[in-house]
């Protein structure tokens, strides 16, 4: 069985910490079941469920490029990505996944695949589950079969799988149709009529869709599907697939699950009322506040609020009112100003254009002990480095030196560099040119084995 998490969305409903880059799935601030009890994200808890069941090595996860260096941060490069050119919507990204199990790991065209987010907040059993959707896909001949969660309430968030009169077998059932987000009145009909929440995990075996990909005449390569990846059409599985198969099951799940895409649901499971600089008086109730900001947030008097800071911006909520902040921050279209890379994590001090068509943006970089960055170049930026902590070898121009606090380098624009962290080290990098985008950076090497390689085999010459 093969197991594909899709990791997307820029998770506005928890806006301002999350972002384009740091979407819901990678905000630590739910406590982990170590001895230490230290915060972890939603990522970061799915994954060790999914070893804990054996399934690890048999998971890929399907993502975009901004989302690529977090998780690699956030789960130590410990899973397989498939990474989308693009942002195209569910089913070109369950395509894309489909041939690379095909065509580059070589799976047969009977294995069963699962889907399923990367971020539900569920118990150890739910995975067992999502294992038992082998045999039923095996068993069934169906063509798809579903998860569906035991409704503890009729809620109107949530899509239905209404069942067939009649269940297959004890163990799953076929379904009649779907009802997508009713209201409440007409999901307590549904759930009388034993419907179950959708929760958006769904199995097939991998001939299924790699059929599907044929009639439409689509590469079932991954190499060719991935050079088209653009021009595919923007739609989800749901549309193109779900509603058009006639032989689906769904498997019942009677455990605990919950989506945390809302404020008021997220802050039912975190690990604490308070993270970061701040104080909420005694005379507060039902207060959580979040603070990344390096300045002290005080709450006093407040009922049912949701206070969260972030370079991105500052957010007072009421926890019931909180989902409706998509609607009010849509239209933002700032650039991220914290994100976590697979080296360590920014954070943009500020911002600033000039007279004569320049751009100055200033950042705080954190380079994690052991890690470096690229050996890279720009084309339309010059930068100043300021080493404010730790100790580092820097690269320029294939000249080592060793950087530590209180040293300034200039970057100019065509410059090779890079760095390694001795220890944690700290930069505050100013760009100054006609275009600061993160698009704008040549890679020449990754890693620092090859960076030294190169670099000692231009000094022999």
């Amino acid at each position: 069985m093969k197991l594909i998490l899709l990791s997307g969305g820029s998770g506005k409903r928890l806006w301002p910490l999350s972002n384009d880059s740091r979407s819901k799935q990678f905000l630590k601030v739910l406590e982990s079941k170590s001895k230490n009890r230290n915060l972890e994200s939603m990522v970061q808890r799915v994954w060790k469920q999914i070893t804990n069941v054996g399934l690890a090595n048999s998971t890929v996860i399907a993502t975009g490029k901004s989302q690529e260096d977090m998780i690699k941060s956030q789960l130590d490069n410990q899973a397989g990505l498939i990474i989308e050119p693009c942002r195209r919507d569910t089913f070109p990204a369950i395509a894309l996944a489909a041939t690379y199990v095909y065509s580059i790991q070589k799976a047969e065209l009977d294995e069963v695949v699962a889907i399923l987010p990367v971020d539900p907040y569920v118990d150890d059993e739910f995975f067992g589950r999502v294992k038992d959707l082998e045999e039923v896909v095996q068993e069934s001949n169906a063509q798809l079969a579903l998860i569906g969660v035991t409704p503890t309430y009729p809620s109107s968030k949530y899509g239905y799988i209404v069942p067939n009169s009649e269940k297959s077998t004890k163990e799953h059932f076929t379904v009649n149709r779907f009802t997508e987000k009713p209201d409440e009145e007409q999901a307590m009909r549904l759930i009388e009529e034993g419907a179950l929440w959708n929760c958006g995990v769904f199995a097939f075996k991998l001939g299924y869709v790699i059929s599907i990909l044929e009639e439409k005449g689509l590469p079932t390569e991954y190499e060719k599907l991935l050079s088209q990846y653009a021009t595919l059409p923007k739609i989800s599985f749901d549309y193109e697939v779900v509603e058009k198969t006639e032989n689906i099951v769904a498997l019942p799940y009677d455990g605990y699950w919950k989506d945390l895409g809302t404020w008021n649901t997220l802050t039912e499971e975190m690990a604490t009322t308070q993270i970061g600089k701040g104080v909420i008086s005694k005379d507060s109730e039902n207060i959580h506040l979040i603070n990344e900001l390096d300045i002290p947030v005080t709450v006093v008097g407040a009922t049912d609020l949701i206070v969260a800071a972030s370079p991105d911006g500052i957010l007072v909520s009421d926890k019931e009112a909180s989902p409706r902040i998509k609607e009010l921050v849509g239209e933002f279209d700032n650039r991220p100003m914290y994100e976590e890379r697979r080296w360590g994590w920014y954070r943009v001090l500020d911002y600033t254009k000039l007279e004569d068509e320049k751009e100055v943006l200033t950042k705080r970089i954190c380079i994690t002990s052991g890690e470096n960055l690229s050996y890279q170049l720009h084309d339309y930026r010059n930068e100043t480095w300021t080493i404010i902590k730790g100790k580092g070898e820097f690269i320029l121009n294939d000249h080592m030196q060793i950087v530590k606090p209180g040293d300034v380098i200039q970057i100019q624009a065509g410059d090779k560099h890079a760095v390694k962290a001795i220890t944690d080290l700290e930069i505050i990098e100013v760009q100054m040119g006609s275009q600061l985008i993160e698009e704008d950076i040549v890679r020449l090497f990754m890693t620092w084995e090859e960076i030294q390689d190169y670099v000692i085999k231009v000094k022999k010459v």
